[in-house]
């Protein structure tokens, strides 16, 4: 159970780091009015199983000052090894992202989105294990990452 937290740490940690560290070695960084703003919520239920829904918003909504600017949105689930393990599936959609759609290297635009994970492992039919999971939300760069419990 020790290694598992210490794995937690580790990856939280540079998932925060590295973002940074990256910004400093290109480097000037995008002034604060470049940067997209991201947010991403906790995902309902959890714990779950078998299924989950993971809201998030990019742009600057409900303002949205750019309504047609499009952002390249990622969203990824990892095990506490950072082992990638599913890419969760755009629900509903608007305009030209339509639903349905893995969430990796989409382009959305400035608004509020719902993503949809049946727990089951990348492209095969098996469902995760019960334990903590990491997903992570990259829009331009930027990224965001939460923990989720998935139990049996």
């Amino acid at each position: 159970m020790k290694h598992r937290w210490a794995a937690l740490t580790f990856v939280l940690a540079f998932s925060v780091i590295m973002p940074t560290f990256a910004a400093a070695q290109s480097g000037t960084p995008p002034a604060p009015e470049q940067r997209p703003r991201l947010e991403l919520g906790q995902n309902y239920p959890n714990p779950f199983n078998p299924e989950t829904k993971i809201p998030f918003a990019v742009g600057d909504f409900p303002a949205c000052s750019e309504p047609n600017r499009q952002y390249r949105v990622t969203l990824r689930v990892y095990n506490l090894l950072a082992q990638l393990v599913a890419e969760p599936i755009l629900q509903g959609g608007t305009g030209s992202a339509v639903g349905g759609r893995p969430l990796k290297n989409l382009l959305l635009t400035c608004n509020q989105y719902i993503a949809y994970w049946d727990g089951k492992y990348l492209n095969t039919a098996r469902e995760v294990a019960s334990g903590i999971y990491l997903y992570r939300l990259e829009v331009d760069g930027r990224a965001v990452v939460k923990k989720m419990i998935v139990t049996k």
